[in-house]
């Protein structure tokens, strides 16, 4: 089995986790993920999927999404980028526009805090549902 750092390796089923998330653009649940993971690996289970996926958000190998009060989502596109959620059928979507650093110095300018990173989700309602609203 490979590494993925000193303390972390790199199980089939952890392997499996993460090319299924890196196929797929549609930032899925939990559930989701244990369904694409169980078409390759038919034995395993939702709570390992569970603690896989929390392992590998919490070492920065895939994002762990928190976005609008919803079940928490994963992404396997750990690069910078901001979300879109659509406020009536919840999918998530990934924006690539240029992150704006000034939002970082204009947040540490008016608190105590040494400013790490952010994170903006915008909300709206997408182009299936539009029709609808």
């Amino acid at each position: 089995m490979n590494e993925l750092d000193n303390n972390m390796r790199l199980t089939s089923q952890r392997q499996v986790i993460i090319e299924e998330l890196k196929k797929v653009k549609s930032h899925p649940t939990a559930n989701e993920v244990y369904d694409m993971v169980r078409k390759r690996l038919p034995r395993i289970g939702l709570g390992t999927v569970y603690r896989n996926l929390d392992l590998l958000s919490e070492k920065g190998i895939i994002n762990k999404l928190e976005v609008g009060g919803e079940q928490k989502r994963f992404d396997g596109d750990t690069s910078e980028h901001y979300h879109i959620r659509c406020v009536k059928c919840n999918r998530v979507e990934d924006i690539f526009i240029e992150r704006y650093k000034e939002l970082e110095k204009d947040a540490a300018s008016c608190c105590d805090y040494t400013i790490l990173n952010h994170h903006v989700q915008f909300s709206g309602i997408c182009s299936k549902c539009l029709p609808d609203a």
